[in-house]
């Protein structure tokens, strides 16, 4: 894990911060870029996403699904856990502390667009930094390229309906009197994973054929890592501008947020960690399949919270406080899953 991964929260408070001030003492920075949309996407924020994501979509081999067959235990794991497990988990848990726990605290108009955020968050599984956990968990890298590939391949067909399902049921659409743009939705996932995801494949099997596939590793990704820094610290920064206000009035809305998505991460590690114990898998396919349904894909998350409902919707910083909570807490699940591989050794 590099420096900038490592301290990725620090940077988010100072991203946050920064944000923020330009949002109140710089007002006319987010008015001006919020003139700028598409079907309700904001463009600016779009390219930046997008700078993000394709860097992403380049690691991603999808050569690697003709060995699917190969101890599919672990692949089915993991789709069923991300696909059938993970979105209602993070519906029920974010709901009961957002909607019931904390009703005294977020006025339910609020609370409803918050667990909106959270449940676009909790159907978007980890695409990219799962191979930095797999790495630090000794994960099998060639089988963890294989659960990406195909989670990414599911994500196409099944991440529009789940979203589209869960939404209406937080009761945030009829709370601020909205009609789901489902159009909005398709475009978001065509323009934030179909795209990056067909170019990063084009880009992947041309360099690879020219200069093979060493110096795409060790050479071509690295020329794109300062991009995905940038694009992300960016984002984050405007998004927090155009919050700037339901912080400064909410500032302890960032810690109610945070409770059940860091209990939600615990859980559905647990759950993919102990199922894979009792399937007998090994642990460097084990603790990669629990990291992938513990972690998020928050660039994606952002981006579809954004086009649905605004940068400057709550929907949105419930997402961004995803981003907050993922690398301390993903350090910690690294920790437990290296302390337990004892556990991993069948007789």
């Amino acid at each position: 894990m590099n420096f900038f991964e490592k301290y990725l929260t620090l940077w988010v408070l100072l991203c946050m911060v920064i944000g923020v001030m330009i949002g109140q003492y710089i007002k006319v920075i987010p008015d001006f870029l919020s003139q700028f949309t598409y079907a309700e996407i904001s463009i600016p924020i779009a390219i930046l996403i997008w700078l993000m994501i394709f860097p992403m979509m380049l690691k991603v081999d999808f050569t690697s699904l003709k060995n699917i067959k190969n101890n599919p235990k672990g692949l089915y794991l993991t789709w069923v856990v991300n696909w059938l497990i993970k979105p209602f988990t993070m519906f029920a848990i974010a709901g009961l502390f957002l909607l019931f726990l904390f009703s005294s605290f977020i006025e339910d108009t609020l609370a409803r667009q918050y667990l909106a955020g959270a449940v676009i968050l909790g159907a978007a599984p980890c695409t990219a930094m799962v191979f930095v956990w797999s790495h630090l968990t000794k994960g099998n890298p060639s089988y963890t390229v294989v659960q990406v590939a195909t989670n990414n391949v599911i994500l196409l067909f099944a991440f529009t309906p789940i979203v589209a399902l869960l939404i209406r049921f937080t009761g945030v659409l009829d709370t601020i009197g909205m009609v789901l743009p489902l159009d909005t939705l398709i475009l978001s996932v065509g323009l934030f994973v179909v795209i990056p995801l067909t170019a990063g494949m084009l880009v992947r099997i041309r360099v690879i054929n020219r200069h093979g596939e060493k110096y795409f590793t060790e050479c071509f990704l690295p020329k794109f890592k300062h991009i995905t820094v940038a694009g992300l610290l960016l984002t984050l920064v405007l998004i927090f501008a155009f919050q700037s206000q339901v912080i400064v009035d909410n500032p302890l809305h960032i810690l109610f947020i945070s409770v059940p998505l860091i209990i939600q991460t615990f859980v559905i590690f647990f759950i993919a960690y102990f199922a894979a114990q009792t399937l007998r898998l090994s642990h460097d396919i084990s603790a990669p399949a629990a990291m992938i349904g513990a972690s998020n894909f928050f660039e994606l998350a952002v981006a579809v919270a954004i086009a649905l409902f605004g940068a400057q919707s709550p929907v949105a910083l419930a997402t961004t406080v995803g981003i907050i909570v993922e690398v301390p807490v993903m350090l910690i699940l690294v920790s437990i899953a290296n302390k337990t591989v004892h556990w991993f050794k069948f007789t």
